[in-house]
């Protein structure tokens, strides 16, 4: 969209000049969706729009702060982060950087959006304050326990075995994703901790130039896997301001979401695209939500109505001990007239009890639960 010059300092003129401008913004998100922009993030950012991107995973320089070269006690060089990004005067300067990209991150990210940011001791308690500081709304700290780390070779501190990401969405009151019961059958029906156990890049996943790791801090694909799965939606755009090797990329696209790197060394960025190009998405029908869908309000009475549950027939609980009789006007009859829910809740002596979970209708010699039905009801006149 060109940008319309126009002088006249009219109040519909100037608006008409914002509007452009807007158009020109939006623009950019379309034209470099699944592309790698090459650039300063902070400089890049800023031509995107607000409210435009829906996750965002950042691993920014960690500012290690290394003293000289480390080697092994077999007397071989440990190749280190030593890289010129991730080098900066003071812990001032650390910190502008980093509220200049974060201060961005924030304004692009949609109103019920999230951000993940990892780091190690050596930033994420800065960086954690900044975002809190910036209104950033701190959901989780989770820990990735990398199951190989790499040994202290000095033998002067505790083997550094885990970094820490932060979690959070953009504001108090974001209605940010979380799929919480698609995460916890990922864990083989387990609640999912904040403690995550994962190995390290190794072995075919490190990516390798002539033998020479291409990236020092290349990230494992399972830790992206986790964070894309758990907190977005197929079709999603994520945004990674700092692309590095291409993880989030590679992930993005193999579960069907939508990316946007930003990487500023062009050695990088070549090594992320001819990754990414290599990944071919899984099945669109295998990245369902549908066991996180909240269970159909249908009243009992819609099922007597549509002829899912007859009018005197006998509905009763899963050991066949306790029967009801089911009345027109939804009620069913045991001794006492109620509700299913408050019915089983006698039987059971509660004073309240989900009447959908313990009552069974017989169909084909088989008890059913009625919950069952409610869903068939769903299904054929909610669309569910």
């Amino acid at each position: 969209m060109a940008w319309i010059d126009i002088s006249y300092k009219g109040g519909k003129y100037i608006k008409m000049r914002k509007l452009n401008k807007n158009m020109e913004k939006k623009s950019i998100i379309e034209d470099n969706l699944n592309k790698i922009i090459l650039g300063d993030s902070i400089e890049k950012l800023k031509d995107f729009p607000e409210n435009s991107v829906d996750l965002i995973f950042a691993d920014p320089p960690y500012n290690m702060q290394l003293q000289g070269e480390l080697w092994r006690p077999n007397q071989t060089k440990v190749d280190a982060v030593d890289d010129a990004w991730d080098k900066y005067d003071s812990f001032e300067h650390y910190d502008t950087f980093t509220i200049a990209w974060l201060k961005e991150c924030k304004r692009v990210l949609k109103e019920d959006g999230a951000i993940w940011v990892i780091g190690s001791y050596h930033n994420i308690f800065r960086v954690g304050k900044i975002m809190q500081d910036l209104g950033f709304w701190v959901l989780n700290d989770v820990i990735w326990m990398k199951t190989n780390p790499m040994p202290n070779f000095k033998g002067t501190r505790f083997n550094n075995a885990h970094e820490t990401l932060i979690w959070a969405s953009k504001n108090k009151s974001s209605r940010y994703k979380f799929h919480y019961k698609s995460m916890k059958a990922f864990n083989d029906d387990k609640q999912m901790r904040s403690d995550w156990h994962i190995p390290i890049c190794l072995g075919d996943e490190r990516i390798k130039i002539n033998g020479v790791k291409a990236h020092s801090t290349q990230k494992p694909e399972e830790l992206l896997y986790r964070i894309i799965l758990s907190t977005s939606d197929v079709g999603d755009i994520i945004l990674d301001p700092f692309m590095g090797s291409g993880t989030t990329g590679a992930v993005a696209k193999l579960l069907g979401r939508n990316y946007i790197g930003i990487e500023k060394e062009a050695f990088y960025k070549k090594v992320a695209e001819d990754r990414i190009k290599k990944v071919v998405p899984v099945p669109e029908d295998t990245l369902l939500y549908s066991i996180e869908k909240p269970k159909p309000k249908v009243p009992f009475g819609n099922l007597i109505k549509e002829g899912y549950v007859n009018v005197g027939e006998m509905i009763v609980d899963k050991f066949g001990n306790n029967k009801a009789k089911v009345n027109a006007n939804g009620t069913i009859s045991n001794g006492e007239v109620g509700s299913i829910h408050s019915v089983s809740a006698r039987i059971l002596g509660k004073e309240s009890n989900n009447g959908w979970d313990f009552w069974h209708v017989i169909r084909d010699e088989q008890l059913k639960p009625i919950s069952d039905l409610r869903w068939a009801y769903a299904k054929k006149f909610m669309d569910y």
